[in-house]
């Protein structure tokens, strides 16, 4: 993601934000209205999220590695369980596990057309102190829930949807967060829905809606806000708690936004959809994008994945010297020094993560881009070709 002052480095960035007039005039507002912290704007942002997700609750929260803490917390996952996750994902999530005290079991894909874990595997790894599993909906296309759910149920065990990717994806039509017992989404800068630093836990169970509720904000029964206004005059303390509320500026950049989400995923997948037609089967090169008819997906990625990892570094060389940001998503959690210890093989997500590049999208680029970045790749693959 680029900012103002990187936009001459970049000829066409990773991502990036163009904010709408109403933006401003939302922040303008929430500056001179005096009260910053959580208050109105947060709770109508949530009010709105929760629809948008079909559940009850809708808790807006600090950012998404926060949405995710609160989630293992409020299930009371703690030392001497496991959380079964896949491993290509951003670390936020095996990070979480660990900070919660539990061990982090990681389990493979299904492969390069579908970089969602794997359902059999997941059923491998489920064992007697499985406390929870992570499912990411990789890149905005929801995992096969109903695998995941039918597992888990039979067990008794609770499924947290990591839905940072997937704002407003929908799978067999309901919407992502919605499909398990409690969702969490990431509302960073590089996101569908971008705040700079937010997200949002959901629910429609509500004892667990309690439990978060209490747990975000130090286990107070009131919150400043609600003494602001009279409706209280003094708080317990009932659990402890961390302090991961949102404040007013983001929530009211996150409510302004809601009106252009249809539209901005409706654009990538326009975007996306012409990468497939260019790159798709072209010069080794695919889209790793399922196509089952059963879900929407919200396209936050466009990845391709090369034949091979040599053809991968020489077209991300190739897209960088024509000054077109790439990215991958992910190098895999359980290789990194932190987490090898595992000393889990997944050989799928290590065959297929050496290969993926995360091509530019986002809702404003033009359709020129795609093109651009086709024609490296194209170049890339033709110097390859010379010098074998």
């Amino acid at each position: 993601m680029t900012g103002a002052g990187e936009t001459a480095m970049w000829k066409i960035p990773l991502a990036d934000i163009r904010p709408d007039p109403d933006v401003l005039d939302a922040v303008l507002d929430v500056v001179s209205s005096g009260w910053w912290s959580m208050g109105p704007r947060v709770a109508a942002f949530e009010e709105a999220f929760a629809g948008l997700c079909g559940v009850t609750d809708a808790l807006a929260v600090a950012n998404g590695t926060a949405a995710l803490q609160l989630a293992l917390a409020a299930i009371g996952c703690g030392p001497g369980d496991e959380v079964v996750l896949p491993s290509l994902n951003f670390v936020a999530a095996a990070n979480a596990v660990v900070l919660a005290g539990a061990k982090p079991v990681f389990c493979d894909i299904v492969g390069e057309r579908n970089l969602n874990l794997d359902p059999a595997d997941l059923e491998l790894k489920l064992g007697s102190r499985t406390k929870a599993v992570i499912v990411l909906h990789y890149g905005g296309h929801p995992c096969d829930m109903d695998a995941v759910l039918d597992a888990c149920r039979r067990r008794e065990i609770p499924v947290v949807e990591d839905a940072a990717h997937a704002i407003a994806a929908t799978y067999r039509g309901k919407t992502a967060g919605s499909l398990a017992d409690v969702g969490c989404f990431s509302l960073f800068s590089n996101k569908n829905l971008p705040v700079g630093e937010g997200g949002v836990v959901v629910t429609s169970d509500a004892d667990l809606a309690a439990r978060l509720r209490l747990l975000r904000s130090h286990g107070m029964t009131t919150l400043t806000w609600d003494r602001h206004r009279g409706h209280a005059d003094t708080y317990d303390v009932v659990m402890p708690g961390f302090n991961f509320r949102m404040d007013e500026i983001r929530a009211a950049i996150g409510l302004a936004e809601l009106r252009r989400l249809p539209e901005w995923n409706e654009r990538r997948a326009d975007l996306v959809n012409q990468y497939r037609t260019v790159l798709d089967g072209r010069f080794g090169v695919g889209i790793a994008m399922p196509t089952q008819p059963e879900i929407t997906s919200a396209h936050h990625l466009a990845v391709a994945v090369f034949a091979s990892r040599e053809a991968r570094v020489a077209a991300a060389k190739e897209l960088k010297e024509r000054r077109i940001q790439t990215s991958v998503h992910y190098p895999p959690i359980h290789l990194f020094s932190a987490y090898r210890r595992t000393g889990v093989s997944l050989p799928r997500t290590e065959a297929v993560a050496s290969r993926v590049l995360t091509l530019p999208l986002y809702p404003h680029m033009p359709d020129e881009a795609v093109t651009s970045v086709a024609d490296a790749i194209a170049s890339a693959e033709a110097t390859s070709a010379r010098g074998a």
